[in-house]
């Protein structure tokens, strides 16, 4: 219940404390208005359960946490949206760092990985063009940060020192990312 009042400060949603595959403490919560349903327990076997009553209740969106990758098929074939379990996240995100101090891991999604790095003064990328500098495959550079403004990628787009540049790369090139925007631009 603490966790739901912390929620509830922080979010404009309705957090509600209870068993989740029970009916009842479904519809006590509104199940039948709900647009959406996040499950985050450890516990697929709960979380498939619960996203598979709320699909009954024709609830739209349904997301949940898929601990075990061997459990991500059947989340699938009841129409959930899966994200990776959260741990695996941390120990991608603490590996990526360890290895590359300068880059930090955004966001693990399936199948790929969303980070960002600084430009560094006098690095190699500095004044090279993101057409330039587009050296690996399976790589799109997404944003670039530059004095408190968002600016768009496009091909003719300058990188300059103290640039942020947020980068989404195939899980399989994340090394090859990784290593190529460290050498390039730190």
């Amino acid at each position: 219940e603490e966790k739901c009042a912390n929620i509830l400060e922080e979010y404009d949603l309705l957090a509600v404390s209870g068993n989740a595959t029970d009916k009842n403490t479904l519809e006590d919560a509104g199940i039948d208005r709900a647009d959406a349903l996040v499950a985050t327990t450890s516990d697929d076997a709960l979380n498939l359960m619960a996203c598979w009553l709320a699909k009954k209740y024709s609830v739209r969106t349904l997301v949940s946490i898929v601990n075990q990758k061997e459990h991500a098929e059947l989340f699938k074939e009841v129409g959930v949206r899966i994200s990776e379990n959260p741990d695996e996240i941390v120990a991608r995100s603490l590996f990526l760092w360890a290895e590359n101090p300068d880059t930090q891991l955004l966001a693990a999604i399936e199948g790929g990985t969303i980070f960002e790095i600084t430009v560094a003064e006098g690095a190699k990328g500095v004044n090279k063009t993101v057409r330039e500098a587009s050296g690996v495959k399976d790589m799109l550079y997404i944003a670039i940060r530059r004095g408190g403004k968002l600016i768009i990628p496009s091909g003719d787009v300058v990188f300059l020192p103290e640039d942020v540049i947020t980068v989404f790369t195939k899980e399989e090139a994340e090394a090859r990312s990784v290593e190529y925007m460290e050498d390039l631009f730190r």
